[in-house]
């Protein structure tokens, strides 16, 4: 049944909504393909080395981690600062809280109506890049952050998906933990809500976020500063707590 906060037209995409998306990944697509482009043309003069292969490589591994970094960081702001009534920002909040009420209710969602938002920003930031810069790993680099930025979203869902539902590529991607996988995700879920907050590949969870508690001492500091709690210091509340899927 429908969520009894939406109707069916909350879970499809608006013609506006697919196109930012389309805008989005055509942008990524376009600064990869010219690095690429750049870079192959040059093969053999002494503008391309195996070096520069190595920065390209480098420029990627940058990217794909600073995206799960990036949406850990967003992850944990927007669930344990603000309210649904937060000027420009509370209705992500409202949405980041839902989701504790309703985890599963995303996954009905279509693609576009997901990730167009940051496919919006993807757009207003790389075009420049693409438009300014003949740099391939800066292209590269570019390309890579923003691609896995974009859909980091879709990646989340994909860890509340059952495995029999999920496309074969992606359920190869989760088991080489290349992507966000349930087991490694459970926990965010579970009392008390204050770790694995990364929705790329969980890998800043494990080696920097959670393993230091780098959100636990950045929350202590924001307390002795600004005398704000953090959400995740309370009680699970209807806040937190997973509701029946009706």
């Amino acid at each position: 049944m429908v969520h009894p906060q939406h109707d069916d037209s909350w879970y499809k995409s608006t013609w506006t909504q697919r196109a930012w998306f389309a805008s989005g990944c055509t942008t990524v697509l376009i600064s990869l393909a010219k690095s690429l482009i750049i870079t192959i043309s040059g093969a053999g003069t002494s503008t391309t080395t195996p070096l520069t292969w190595l920065r390209l490589t480098f420029a990627a591994l940058l990217g794909y981690v600073l995206a799960d970094l990036g949406s850990g960081i967003y992850h944990w702001a927007m669930e344990n600062y603000g309210s649904p009534e937060t000027p420009v920002v509370g209705f992500i909040v409202k949405s980041f809280l839902d989701h504790h009420r309703h985890p599963l209710e995303h996954n009905k969602c279509d693609i576009a109506s997901l990730l167009y938002r940051v496919a919006t920003v993807a757009t207003a930031v790389v075009m420049p890049v693409n438009m300014f810069s003949n740099d391939p790993v800066l292209l590269w680099f570019v390309g890579v952050l923003w691609g896995f930025g974009i859909f980091n979203v879709k990646i989340h869902v994909w860890a509340h998906t059952p495995r029999r539902n999920l496309p074969p590529l992606v359920a190869a991607l989760q088991d080489a933990g290349i992507i966000l996988r349930w087991s490694q995700h459970g926990a965010h879920h579970l009392p008390p809500y204050n770790s694995n907050y990364c929705a790329v590949s969980g890998i800043c969870d494990r080696v920097l976020l959670d393993k230091y508690k780098v959100f636990t001492a950045v929350e202590v500091v924001l307390f002795r500063v600004t005398s704000v709690r953090p959400r995740s210091w309370a009680e699970p509340d209807s806040d937190w707590t997973q509701k029946p899927t009706s």
